[in-house]
């Protein structure tokens, strides 16, 4: 038996959806990316576990879920970020089938049907929630809601009871969606519980952590020595090289670029247009009446925003303290903030309390009685008459409330939802009734939902003014004249200097800033200070080491790029990593020569040792075990670990540390007291509970050998 036939034997109520958003599937994707870019025909997106995804079986997945979410909501704005959310979460879904969900079969992990139907519809999951809330809006869906945008579980449940075939369907995938996530936490928790702190190890940490230690140390670092003073061979960089590869290893497929950014800055002849521009708008919207004003406001924005907004003297920040004074309609501006010129116009002033509370009955456009539809002119009668109805006391309040409401959420409450202020998640509307009325006042109020019979309980004592303001900006952008200038120094620049080595001799003629973009990902679509970046990612897996790209845009910036660094997933070549192995194969060296230096001392006492060597002596009290760092030098772990390992009062040998070669004594050692043992034992195993559940979805997910090549279509 399915959950769906459990949930219809328990419930029998009836009503209808306008609809649900896209599923967000579970477990965040830590994904490798792949190898080398193929052939221009291949069409494997991606592989999992040696299965390749092929692309057409791919874009089948979206297009499933794309219908899905328009059979549930044929109104639904399928726009490129709800669709690249599509394409995350299939991938996602992909690789939970076939690299996580096996582990839970194997741990012997399931879900009751008695467990889904408590978190589909009696706490429904955080998840299910996600798909019944409209994402632009953060509310839930209205089909769903009561007044307070909130989901009622009541309403849930008679949508359920009732659904179509294709409802039907959908509603099983997120059945599935959850049994997945809730099979997730349970081997989450498992992963979790079965790590342990035994009392001596809490006691190694709580050592390790509170026994502070003096020390003396003398370190010759090996910048002393010049790099260009040390002579190392070619031999000698393979040597190291083949002894360390290990140390190479790359767990992910990434590219290095340079490049050189021609930034199109507006010029002082297009601020000037920009703030003539902003004076005449300003000019026509103090022409504008109040019922003009929206329209005004969202034609002159850019993207058509209306921005109107309820303010405090605490909360609005604007440059003439004459604005709360100021009669209405009046215009301010415009003004320069930051890279915006703004221009505000005070459309309304009202005194408002501080809060209210108000109690109402809903006659919504879904008659959930009824299971049936309702239109606004005739939800606004029956509210006009019930309004009658109370007023000449032929009906009370409450009893409407119990008999008539389409507010589930509210009616065993009597209709009341309890104090509110200007900042709670009301709609707008619903909020003014209570904080612009008085005590006893009862009208007829329209929101989204329908329309509402709100009676005003108590509103506070004290009150404040509120300013309705509307206000138009402009960005400070260069002219098209501007970025053409820019554009054709970058394409300039990217002709001339075409190579690897004309593009570092471009750089250095032009007098630019070579900029540095590492850990470049396949199917990247955001780099820094690069927005949009799929086109130049694309490039620059395309791309060999050395090639120098056309010229890319980036909103108020060209750029070209030279490809430096290709590092594939594995070991790296050396080619890749001479630079750091020469450093290294340095440092060796210099650590031998200054290692011959102290070995040809003979002395015991550090005084006569470091004056021998012409080198300081450094002390550090309350140092520990676990410290990061060691005054006068930093990082340095070899030193730390040798103080803590000596007997007091005895001079160590020398030792090769991170920056140099030294000579360490411990002077004390105090260990303070107080440590709650236990406490220690409970939050060191979730500690490490916490890094064992992600280094285990890691391990499985590079056991798998995924290859994530997605960024190479457009779907």
């Amino acid at each position: 038996m399915s959950i769906l036939e459990s949930i219809r034997k328990r419930t029998g109520l009836l009503v209808g959806l306008t609809g649900l958003a896209l599923l967000i599937f579970i477990l965040e994707a830590l994904l490798g990316s792949g190898r080398n870019i193929f052939s221009s025909d291949e069409r494997t997106v991606g592989a999992i576990n040696g299965e390749k995804i092929d692309y057409i079986d791919f874009q089948n997945l979206i297009n499933q879920q794309m219908n899905s979410i328009m059979q549930m909501n044929p109104n639904a704005n399928i726009d490129d970020k709800m669709k690249k959310n599509i394409i995350e979460n299939i991938w996602t879904q992909l690789v939970n089938e076939k690299v996580i969900q096996p582990q839970y079969q194997k741990a012997g992990i399931s879900l009751s049907e008695e467990e889904l139907f408590y978190l589909m519809l009696v706490e429904p999951h955080q998840l299910l929630l996600q798909q019944l809330t409209d994402q632009k809006t953060g509310k839930v869906y209205e089909g769903l809601a009561n007044p307070g945008g909130t989901l009622d579980t009541r309403k849930l449940q008679m949508w359920v009871n009732q659904m179509n075939p294709d409802q039907e369907k959908f509603w099983k995938s997120l059945e599935k969606a959850i049994t997945d996530y809730r099979k997730a936490e349970k081997y989450s928790n498992l992963i979790k519980r079965s790590l342990y702190t035994p009392k001596f190890l809490a006691e190694l940490i709580d050592k390790e952590t509170n026994k502070k230690m003096s020390v003396i140390y003398a370190m010759k670092k090996y910048e002393v020595i010049h790099d260009a003073d040390v002579k190392y061979s070619e031999d000698e960089i393979e040597r190291y090289y083949t002894e360390h590869q290990y140390e190479f290893y790359n767990s992910a497929t990434s590219r290095v670029v340079e490049y050189a950014s021609f930034d199109a800055i507006p010029t002082d002849e297009d601020i000037k247009a920009i703030e003539d521009n902003m004076k005449e708008i300003a000019d026509k919207f103090k022409e504008t009446s109040v019922k003009e004003d929206s329209s005004f406001i969202a034609e002159n924005n850019e993207g058509g925003e209306l921005i109107i907004n309820n303010f405090t003297k605490k909360n609005l920040v604007i440059p003439d303290t004459g604005f709360f004074d100021s009669k209405l309609g009046t215009v301010f501006g415009p003004y320069t903030e930051g890279n915006y010129f703004k221009t505000y116009k005070l459309i309304a002033k009202q005194e408002i309390a501080d809060s209210a509370r108000v109690r109402h009955i809903l006659i919504g456009l879904n008659d959930v009685r009824k299971n049936q539809q309702r239109t606004k002119d005739r939800a606004k009668v029956i509210a006009d008459s019930l309004l009658t109805l109370i007023k000449e006391k032929k009906m009370s309040f409450d009893t409407l409330v119990k008999t008539v409401s389409d507010d589930p959420g509210s009616i065993e409450k009597g209709g009341d939802y309890g104090w509110f202020n200007e900042t709670t998640g009301f709609v707008e509307p619903f909020k003014n009734a209570g904080l612009l009325g008085k005590k006893g006042d009862i009208s007829v109020v329209e929101t989204q939902f329908g329309y509402h019979i709100i009676e005003v309980l108590d509103v506070s004592k004290n009150k404040h003014l509120s300013y309705r303001v509307g206000q138009i900006y402009k960005e400070l952008l260069p002219s098209q004249e501007t970025f053409n200038k820019y554009y054709s120094e970058a394409a300039s620049f990217a002709g001339k200097y075409n190579t690897a080595d004309a593009f570092d001799k471009g750089i250095e003629e032009m007098k630019l800033s070579k900029r540095i973009l590492e850990n470049i990902h396949e199917g990247d679509s955001y780099l820094p200070g690069l927005e949009n970046a799929k086109e130049f990612s694309r490039w620059v897996y395309k791309a060999k080491k050395g090639d120098v790209s056309p010229v890319f845009e980036f909103k108020n910036k060209f750029i070209v790029a030279k490809l430096t660094h290709i590092k594939d997933k594995g070991i790296l070549p050396l080619d890749e990593v001479k630079e750091d192995v020469v450093t290294r194969v340095v440092r060796d060296k210099k650590a031998e020569k200054i290692m011959k230096e102290f070995n040809g001392q003979k002395t015991s006492d550090m005084t006569t040792l470091a004056n021998n060597l012409k080198i300081a002596t450094q002390k550090q009290d309350n140092l520990v075990f676990n410290s990061f760092n060691v005054f006068g030098t930093g990082r340095e772990d070899v030193l730390i670990g040798t103080a803590y390992s000596l007997p007091l009062n005895k001079l160590s040998q020398p030792i090769k540390g991170e920056n140099g070669i030294f000579v360490v004594i411990k002077t004390n050692e105090v260990m303070e007291a107080g440590t709650d043992i236990k406490m220690l034992q409970k939050q060191n195993s979730q500690m490490w509970g916490s890094r064992a559940e992600y280094e285990v979805y890691n391990a499985l997910k590079e056991k798998a050998n995924i290859e994530d090549h997605r960024g190479r279509f457009d779907f």
